[in-house]
């Protein structure tokens, strides 16, 4: 791992994520090896784990604290470079103008919107910042809701526990994505979230899957792959994942959490990774 920590004044004021809110240290997921290079941008209640070589996110991570959170904040779409790193290195416009790629927030934007009305709003900036995105496909479906209320979900889930809660996301960084406008085109995403349950640190992990369905309609997938254009992607499907299957497919560290896991074991390989079709679906042992 060779993580910097990249310093400009305008950020001075951003203490980032802190490993401590919930009690329990829950450290930011950094990359597992060495010869990835990784730089550390703490912003308003989260921080981004950037990789330059990949121009995207390796990780973020988030403090929601869910008792104070603002959600009158307006939401402005003017997407900023983040002066601490080259512009060269981050997906930026270039990528996006034009086709059928949203900027897929990884820290979502509500979830550091809290606190004083000031803090809050710069929070809400900062969550438009290019290296807090990564391209996703701009279709709306039930897998995307679910994924977009996730946290909504599990903040009333810990509801009697304070309401807090660390988010940790990303995408899954693979050699074989995509290419695409100078950049690869990442498949699948990640989350993993952390709160406190009867006195004791828990955590669920869900991944969300953007890649074609090749087995169900290969010809109308492979169509899209026209000079010029995105690469074909599908609509999106949401699983609670084993906390060790993230740390596995991404190669990032998750500290205590693989431990702490509340997904139930499972009785066959096949049932590892579960469909998500409601809330309801999730699964918490205890």
């Amino acid at each position: 791992m060779n993580t910097t920590e990249s310093g400009h004044g305008q950020f001075d004021d951003r203490a980032g994520y802190d490993e401590t809110f919930l009690g329990p240290a829950v450290p930011l997921p950094l990359p597992v090896r060495a010869s990835v290079e990784t730089v550390l941008l703490p912003y308003t209640h989260f921080t981004v784990v950037f990789r330059p070589d990949r121009r995207l996110p390796a990780s973020t991570g988030v403090c929601i604290e869910g008792a104070q959170l603002l959600e009158d904040i307006p939401r402005e779409d003017v997407w900023l470079y983040d002066p601490r790193v080259p512009r060269e290195q981050q997906t930026g416009d270039d990528v996006y103008r034009n086709n059928s790629l949203d900027r897929g927030h990884m820290v979502r934007r509500l979830d550091p919107v809290w606190g004083a009305a000031g803090v809050a709003d710069q929070a809400n900036t900062d969550t438009f910042h290019f290296t807090n995105a990564a391209p996703q496909v701009d279709v709306f479906n039930q897998g995307k809701q679910l994924w977009q209320g996730l946290e909504n979900y599990l903040l009333e889930h810990a509801a009697e526990y304070d309401r807090k809660l660390v988010v940790l996301t990303g995408p899954v960084l693979q050699d074989a994505d995509p290419p695409y406008r100078g950049i690869q085109v990442p498949l699948r995403f990640w989350k993993v979230v952390a709160f406190m349950q009867d006195g004791a640190l828990a955590a669920t992990a869900y991944v969300l899957d953007q890649s074609p369905d090749l087995s169900k309609d290969a010809e109308r997938a492979l169509a899209g792959a026209t000079a010029g254009a995105p690469p074909p992607l599908g609509p999106y499907r949401t699983y609670q994942v084993p906390v060790s299957d993230v740390a596995e497919i991404t190669e990032l560290e998750f500290g205590p959490l693989p431990d702490v896991d509340l997904m139930p074991p499972t009785r066959s390989p096949d049932e590892r990774w579960r469909r998500l079709e409601s809330f309801e679906d999730i699964a918490m042992q205890g």
